[in-house]
């Protein structure tokens, strides 16, 4: 009897404990669920209508290897931004995902592009002290609060408004590790702590800034706009003001006209939700006329895959169908290029070999399994002969037997996390005659790269990053399906 009574409290104390397990596991379930389905603030997954485009200009940034052995960097998109920024009187407003001069563990020298965007966005608010200059950025720039840029902090003395993204507003893309971090760790906030390396240059931060990273979730977009003095003027790049990206192959579309307006209205919904002053642009919208044909569409987020798949699925037998792509990997997306592969479509897929990123080597995942099974399906593929920068653009292109082209290109990855309302990202699809100058320029990009012209080695045939083994598609699949991955 006394054994029983003695026993009592420890049966009730384990009971208790189970109970509490069975609450906080509930509740973690609960929070990851909600969080991957909740609304999305307003005015994400955007997509615009189709507009009538002028001054529409296809830039490009090319690394390659010349017959001498010696690699080449060819720039135009932040020559570009900065003639934009020089242009502007009364607004500027700059979207960038990498903000900042990490060069990882490359020994050769980059252009500093991050000093370079600070410097013009100062320069330009001292010349024009009226001028309304507008940053938005991601907070992976400060380590989640860990540590400070001393890019921002230069902007923000200049007078300059700098916005850090609210990602905690977005879905989660890792539900399993989200979960546990909104409940036990965002509620404390960040510092400026000691404890472990800096992962993206000098000085050390907290652990709460590594497990803030683990949330995987990003404002990826890359994007400007600005006055030209009488009406909004806009660009939209895969490019980075980042030193340690300033090598990367990079593409980019700049026009003017009511479609920089729609850019602007999607920007100006990450402000909204990330509690800061949304400006009006004092520029009058100017009514769209054009005589080129050209259209111009702006789709952020999930509204990119469906465009995407849009244009995939509408290339007909004898249609071609050409990708240039830094990440390849939605299961939607290879799935309707297998289509278009049954269906008679002339396609070709050039990729980044995914073989090493700021001096660090990497798996090759997922692109060369990806490749593996387009390849399977009879679809051409050559790989991006990189030597420490990377195939970065995302971009494609349909061009018809009606002598009609679609071009699209912008900040979006052909990933999970990319295209299903996860990150933020901005492309613009370009319509019109596949003779409009934008159209044949980005066409003409292609064909160097995926030919070697000129005598430039740009790209290796599919057989010479060929992977495979089983274990890299299957690291692949379980990754894409979880998202507990970088890409």
């Amino acid at each position: 009897m006394k054994l029983f009574i003695a026993d009592r409290p420890a049966h009730r104390s384990r009971h208790l404990g189970l109970w509490i397990l069975s609450v906080l596991v509930i509740v973690l379930v609960g929070m990851g669920f909600y969080h991957v389905y909740k609304p999305l603030p307003p005015g994400v997954d955007f997509s615009g209508p189709e507009r009538s485009a002028t001054e529409v200009q296809f830039l490009a940034d090319r690394t390659f290897i010349k017959a001498n052995g010696e690699r080449y960097t060819d720039q135009q998109i932040f020559d570009a931004v900065f003639e934009m920024i020089a242009g502007a009187r009364r607004f500027v407003l700059v979207d960038m995902f990498l903000f900042n001069d990490f060069q990882g563990q490359l020994t050769e020298t980059h252009r500093p592009l991050s000093d370079e965007l600070t410097d013009a966005l100062i320069a330009q608010k001292k010349r024009y002290p009226a001028l309304d200059i507008q940053v938005i950025s991601d907070p992976l720039n400060t380590l989640y609060g860990g540590r400070p840029s001393p890019h921002f902090a230069q902007l923000e003395a200049a007078g300059i408004s700098v916005t850090l993204t609210d990602l905690t507003r977005l879905r989660d893309s890792n539900p399993a590790y989200s979960a546990f971090w909104r409940l036990f760790i965002q509620p404390f906030g960040n510092n400026e702590g000691e404890l472990l390396p800096n992962p993206f240059g000098k000085g050390r931060v907290s652990l709460r800034s590594y497990l803030a990273m683990l949330n995987f979730k990003a404002n990826h977009r890359k994007l400007i706009i600005a006055d030209d003095g009488t009406q909004l003027s806009a660009l939209v790049t895969s490019a980075n003001p980042h030193d340690g990206s300033s090598a990367h192959g990079n593409v980019a579309l700049q026009f003017n006209g009511a479609a920089a307006w729609d850019l602007f209205e999607s920007e100006a919904a990450v402000l909204k939700f990330s509690d800061a002053p949304v400006p009006i642009p004092e520029i009058e919208q100017i009514s769209e006329s054009s005589s080129n044909g050209l259209t111009v569409q702006v789709v952020t987020e999930r509204s990119v895959e469906r465009a995407s798949i849009e244009m995939i699925d509408g290339a007909g037998s004898g249609d071609k169908l050409d990708m240039a792509m830094f990440y390849l990997s939605d299961r939607d997306i290879v799935n309707a290029l297998k289509r278009a592969a049954e269906r008679g479509v002339s396609m070709r897929v050039l990729l980044d070999p995914n073989k090493d990123a700021f001096g660090r080597k990497k798996n090759g995942v997922p692109n060369r399994p990806v490749a593996h099974e387009l390849v399977e399906a009879g679809i051409t593929v050559r790989w991006c002969n990189t030597h420490g920068e990377q195939c970065h653009a995302k971009w494609l292109m349909h061009r018809g037997g009606d002598d009609q082209s679609a071009m699209m290109l912008g900040s979006t990855n052909l990933t999970r996390r990319n295209l299903h309302n996860l990150n933020l990202e901005t492309s613009v699809v370009l319509r019109g005659s596949a003779e409009a100058e934008p159209l044949q320029r980005g066409w003409d990009w292609f064909e160097e790269r995926w030919n070697n012209r000129d005598k430039r080695n740009y790209s290796v045939d599919y057989a010479q990053y060929a992977d495979e083994r089983i274990w890299p598609r299957m690291l692949y699949r379980i990754m894409e399906a979880t998202g507990i991955s970088t890409f």
